[in-house]
C-alpha cells in the first residue's frame, strides 16, 4: 500500500439514482459480497430518500453511511435542505461536499463549500471535499493552480487537529460519466500536488494521515493501477457504484493491495 499510515477508502456516490427499495436491495448485495472484510473502508452514499432504509440494511456490517450533500446551517427557514444534525441522527459518518455538479449544476462556489467543511467538522461528520478541473481548465495547464485553490479555500479555518476526519476527493470533471479517465501518472500528479498543499495548510505529518481519493470513472479494470499509485488511497466512485458487482470488484481491488 502507498502509506502504511493511510487505510484505502471506497465510496460509492449513487447521484439521483435508486429510491429506497432499490437501494436496500444493492446495499444488501453489497454487504452479503464484501462480508466483514476491515482492510478497506467502504462508504455507501445513497439519495436522502434511502438514507435511513440503506443505513438500516447495512447495519451490521462494517460499511459506512455518506450522504450527497449537507446545508451547513443547523436549522430553520431553509426549504428543501438537510442539515449535518439530520444527517447525524441517521447514522451517517461521511458526507460528499462540494461535489462538481453541485459546483456546475446549483452553483456552489468554494466559501460556501468552506461552510459546508467546518459544519461537518463540528458535527463528527467526515467530510469528502470533491476538488477538480475542468477540460479547458486542463488545456489551459490551470489544473494544479485551480485545484490548490480549491483546497484552500475549500479548508479555511480547519485546524491541524482536524486532519484525520478530512477526506479529498480528486475528481478531473473531464473524466465524470464520459468514460475518460486520467492516466494512473495523471492522476498521481495531482494527488501528490494536494498532499503539497495539504502540508503547508495542516503540517507533513497530518498532511499524510488525509486520505485523497481518485474520482474520474473508476472501475474494477483500472482500479488496481490507479489504486498503487503513492497517493492515491482509495476512489470515489459514480457509475460504477450502482451495480455490486463492479463496486465490490473496486473495493477487492483495494483490498488486494491492502494485502
Amino acid at each position: 500500500m502507498s502509506n502504511s499510515s493511510r487505510k484505502y477508502l471506497i465510496a460509492g456516490n449513487w447521484k439521483m439514482n435508486k429510491n429506497a427499495t432499490e437501494g436496500v436491495e444493492l446495499a444488501e448485495d453489497i454487504v452479503s459480497q464484501l462480508g466483514s472484510k476491515t482492510s478497506v473502508g467502504v462508504v455507501v452514499c445513497p439519495p436522502y430518500t434511502a438514507l435511513e432504509s440503506v443505513g438500516k440494511a447495512i447495519s451490521e456490517s462494517n460499511i459506512q453511511l455518506g450522504s450527497q450533500n449537507m446545508n451547513p446551517e443547523a436549522s430553520g427557514a431553509y426549504t428543501g435542505e438537510i442539515s449535518a444534525e439530520m444527517l447525524r441522527s441517521l447514522f451517517v459518518t461521511h458526507a460528499i461536499l462540494g461535489h462538481s455538479e453541485r459546483r456546475a449544476l446549483f452553483h456552489e462556489n468554494d466559501a460556501f463549500i468552506n461552510k459546508k467543511v467546518l459544519a461537518a467538522l463540528a458535527n463528527n461528520l467526515r467530510p469528502i471535499l470533491c476538488v477538480g478541473e475542468t477540460l479547458e481548465e486542463r488545456e489551459s495547464n490551470k489544473t494544479i493552480d485551480i485545484v490548490s485553490a480549491q483546497i484552500r479555500k475549500g479548508l479555511e479555518g480547519v485546524g491541524e487537529d482536524q486532519a484525520e476526519n478530512i477526506v479529498v476527493a480528486y475528481e478531473p470533471v473531464w473524466a465524470i460519466g464520459t468514460g475518460k479517465t486520467a492516466t494512473p501518472e495523471m492522476a498521481q500528479e495531482v494527488h501528490a500536488a494536494i498532499r503539497k498543499v495539504l502540508s503547508e495548510l495542516l503540517g507533513e505529518e497530518k498532511a499524510d494521515k488525509v486520505r485523497i481519493l481518485y474520482g474520474g470513472s473508476m472501475k474494477p479494470e483500472n482500479a488496481p493501477e490507479l489504486l498503487a499509485q503513492p497517493d492515491i488511497d482509495g476512489g470515489l466512485i459514480g457509475g460504477a457504484a450502482l451495480t455490486a458487482r463492479s463496486f465490490v470488484g473496486i473495493v477487492e481491488a483495494a483490498a488486494e493491495l491492502a494485502g
